[in-house]
């Protein structure tokens, strides 16, 4: 891994466009939506509006709605993809919202948990936490190679990395490497987060978070 006391490294978290389901408040994980028009139109005017900084690199969500964004977006970038960072399996939940769930012994036994139960016939938040860490480490591997190719004053340089991923994701590396809890970080669509990224002494370690 290179040194990043040589280098300093600016995360931009973005979470992926609305789509319909997420527009119904319905748990979507590995349904391979795509936006919605709303969602697409609510993207583009943000662009307009320069919400969304300039990026060295770009990763992403191999699911469509996290490709669509960044084709939105930075359609001059090829996003680097990561599939550990597919959204959360939702299990019986998925598709369905409180409407569905509000009569299912198993919802509410998950409501008065504060969702750390697993999801029923689903993933489990520490497993889920645990495969996006997996794939934040590949994208530092990746990343340490593309910089290693870089000399002089180019490596110097402040490097931005966009991230266009699902809200589960986000939630599970700002509380793994920023600190806080899980659902500190609820972020609506086409937001995110900006921070700093430290590596130091084999430590990872995320610092100066914004919310964008």
């Amino acid at each position: 891994m290179w040194d990043r006391t040589e280098n300093q490294i600016k995360l931009v978290f973005i979470r992926h466009g609305a789509t319909n389901a997420n527009k119904e408040h319905r748990y979507l994980g590995k349904t391979d939506e795509n936006l919605s028009v709303e969602g697409i139109k609510e993207l583009q005017q943000a662009k307009c509006a320069g919400r969304y900084p300039d990026l060295d690199y770009l990763f992403s969500s191999p699911m469509k709605r996290c490709l669509e964004t960044a084709g939105i977006l930075y359609p001059a970038k090829k996003p680097e993809i990561i599939s550990e960072w597919e959204e959360m399996d939702f299990g019986i939940f998925e598709g369905k919202n409180y409407i569905d769930l509000q009569d299912d012994e198993r919802y509410q036994a998950w409501i008065d948990r504060k969702g750390t139960l697993p999801f029923p016939e689903g993933e489990s938040r520490e497993a889920f936490i645990q495969r996006c860490e997996r794939g934040f480490n590949r994208m530092l591997i990746q990343l340490s190679e593309w910089i290693s190719a870089f000399t002089g004053e180019r490596q110097k340089q402040m490097i931005t990395v966009g991230m266009i991923v699902h809200g589960g994701t986000i939630m599970s590396l700002l509380s793994s490497f920023y600190g806080g809890e899980y659902f500190d970080y609820q972020v609506a669509n086409g937001r995110g987060y900006v921070c700093k990224l430290e590596y130091r002494k084999e430590k990872i370690r995320l610092t100066a978070l914004e919310k964008q």
